[in-house]
């Protein structure tokens, strides 16, 4: 299902073409996926969709807290991949109503463990979902570069 998340965005989401669910299915049907993945994609871009119209509340301005995660989330979501959103949201990236998107997202997907790639990718389709993509280009170089950024 992640492949056709990542398909999707570099295909369509990222050059803002917006075809409809049925010619989208479709395509990717022709493209080898199958049709069980794509409509869990179908939905998981919708739940975040859903997600990102939801008002943040004071969460968003709260910088002070702090984010203990669940068992569940430790377990599923790699250790690096946590390193990395608390990354994001120190430097700004990520508000904590984004940092939890993310988090939410990352346990919807089907796979056991969220490793650090499928974060990044994550991170830069929410970004973009509600148009924030473009004022953080670095996230984009982020994905693609084997070297985390450091904070100084």
């Amino acid at each position: 299902m992640f492949e056709v998340l990542v398909y999707l965005f570099e295909n369509y989401f990222e050059s803002d073409l917006r075809p409809d669910e049925n010619t989208l299915a479709r395509e990717l049907s022709a493209a080898g996926f199958e049709e069980e993945d794509i409509g869990r994609a179908f939905d998981w871009y919708s739940a975040l969709n859903e997600m990102a119209q939801l008002p943040s509340g004071t969460a968003a301005a709260d910088r002070a807290g702090y984010r203990i995660f669940a068992d569940a989330e430790n377990e599923k979501i790699s250790g690096e991949s946590r390193s990395f959103l608390m990354f994001l949201e120190q430097a700004g990236v990520l508000n904590p109503a984004q940092r939890e998107l993310v988090i939410d997202r990352a346990m919807a997907l089907p796979q056991p463990e969220v490793a650090l790639e499928e974060i990044k990718w994550i991170v830069l389709i929410a970004l973009w979902s509600q148009g924030k993509a473009g004022d953080y280009l670095f996230i984009e170089d982020v994905i693609f570069n084997e070297h985390r950024p450091t904070m100084h």
